[in-house]
């Protein structure tokens, strides 16, 4: 991946639906290389899709959260299973040092984030959580 790519990558980010035309003439190349590159990252999974961002108030869940989750000795795995079926979980990350996992929490209310909370946190394997109410975001 060059120059190139990568600031195509950055205009498709935050415009996946702009033209070819209008990518070729941001970059400063034809439109046959901005094709190629293209095809070139779709098929070797670069890029793995196209995607619509919504305003957080157009969605139902809009009260998000971040959980990190400190886990008992090795009982990472069982308790990353015990997550991904949690509804209420929309991504789970493994981190390295104070934390084990950072979960990402979607939710309709604050009453319903408490519930999942507390849901969360009768998981066996999990020794502490701390969660953090996302208030705004600045880049998506």
């Amino acid at each position: 991946m060059d120059v190139t790519d990568r600031e195509l990558l950055s205009l498709l980010r935050e415009n996946a639906r702009l033209p070819v035309a209008t990518l070729a003439k941001s970059l400063g190349v034809a439109r046959g290389t901005v094709q190629n590159r293209l095809a070139r990252m779709e098929k070797d999974g670069t890029i793995i899709g196209y995607t619509v961002k919504l305003k957080p108030q157009a969605e139902d869940q809009r009260i998000r959260a971040l959980m990190t989750v400190a886990v008992e000795g090795n009982r990472t795995d069982e308790v990353l299973r015990a997550l991904r079926g949690d509804p209420a979980v929309s991504a789970l990350h493994t981190t390295n040092g104070r934390w084990d996992i950072v979960a990402e929490l979607r939710s309709d209310s604050l009453e319903a984030v408490d519930r999942v909370l507390s849901r969360i946190r009768l998981i066996d394997g999990i020794s502490s959580t701390e969660t953090s109410l996302l208030l705004s975001t600045h880049k998506f």
